[in-house]
């Protein structure tokens, strides 16, 4: 896990997200991925190499990694923040995205 304190949803990782942090970690140390519900994964890569970088170029980063996985897991990867170490504190978007990931909201399923 990426932080040293457990966070509230460390409990929700599966065998299918080990495996999605496994793959990232290959290249991006700092990787962490939970199951939010039945349906989706959520994946967070925090990497300063990311700075500077739109989504779409950070996806590119990232998308090869994710495609050795298997096509079902790969489809309930919902939910893909790549952000740079201080970037919660620039960005909004990125500070309300990854409160989300930290304190995930009740899923509906």
């Amino acid at each position: 896990m990426s932080q040293q304190v457990q966070s509230h949803w460390a409990f929700k990782r599966t065998a299918e997200t080990r495996r999605v942090e496994d793959a990232l970690r290959q290249v991006f140390p700092n990787t962490d991925a939970y199951r939010y519900n039945s349906a989706s994964i959520r994946v967070r890569v925090i990497d300063d190499r990311f700075k500077g970088k739109s989504i779409e170029e950070r996806d590119a980063m990232v998308e090869p990694l994710l495609e050795q996985l298997p096509k079902e897991i790969q489809a309930d990867i919902v939910n893909l923040l790549t952000m740079y170490k201080d970037e919660p504190h620039d960005s909004f978007r990125v500070h309300v995205a990854n409160e989300e990931f930290e304190n995930p909201s009740e899923s509906m399923l």
